[in-house]
């Protein structure tokens, strides 16, 4: 049976339209269907979020990349509404890039954005500081994609959030898992790596619940 994914939206102005739009890399979709899931597309301008989340019966959520927070008030308020419904329904949530960070907001914690061009838009290592993920994962650092100027840092992680990879660069958060709920957050672009298996693997450790205890 296939997992029937929510995922979030980027908003996009097209300035010879005149119009906001909803859009979605392609990435996601063949990304998604690789890893035995349909897409589900949650608009930005739903009157009612939850009402459509509960029509839609989603057993995933991904938070997708794209925007800063702060730059189209309907998606911030549209994700949030998302993740209090994840959490009450139990649905395991995966944040990507600005994903994460919203996330990371969300649990009261903060981003900075950072000048460093060896940072941005470069492949990077990062270290895996967490036991079980060089166990399920095989290996104890990995190289990664970078679309992105903003970080998190320690001092600025959210409430109940647990640093599982650190950039070899500069010592920021590229990964974290939430100690209580099935939520993960990653700073790169699994949709965007030629690694489907990874990313696959991502999404079975949050539902399977493979790092949760001790």
């Amino acid at each position: 049976m296939k997992n029937r994914v929510g995922i979030s939206l980027r908003v996009e102005f097209i300035d010879r339209y005149n119009e906001k739009r909803d859009v979605l890399s392609q990435d996601w979709t063949n990304f998604l269907l690789n890893v035995n899931s349909f897409p589900i597309m949650i608009p930005n301008t739903l009157s009612d979020v939850t009402e459509f989340l509960n029509e839609m019966k989603l057993n995933f959520i991904i938070l997708s990349g794209g925007d800063n927070i702060g730059d189209f008030p309907e998606r911030d308020k549209t994700e949030h509404e998302i993740i209090n419904y994840a959490i009450k329904h139990n649905i395991p949530i995966l944040g990507v890039c600005r994903g994460m960070q919203i996330l990371n907001n969300f649990f009261g914690g903060s981003i900075i954005t950072t000048s460093d061009q060896n940072h941005v838009g470069k492949p990077h290592p990062i270290d895996f500081t967490s036991s079980k993920f060089p166990e399920l994962i095989g290996k104890k650092s990995l190289q990664v994609n970078s679309f992105h100027n903003n970080i998190i840092k320690k001092e600025c992680l959210g409430d109940n959030l647990e640093t599982f990879a650190l950039s070899k660069l500069d010592n920021t958060i590229e990964g974290y898992f939430h100690t209580n709920l099935p939520i993960i957050g990653v700073m790169w672009h699994p949709e965007r790596s030629n690694d489907i298996e990874l990313g696959s693997l991502l999404i079975k450790m949050i539902q399977n619940k493979m790092i949760w205890g001790k």
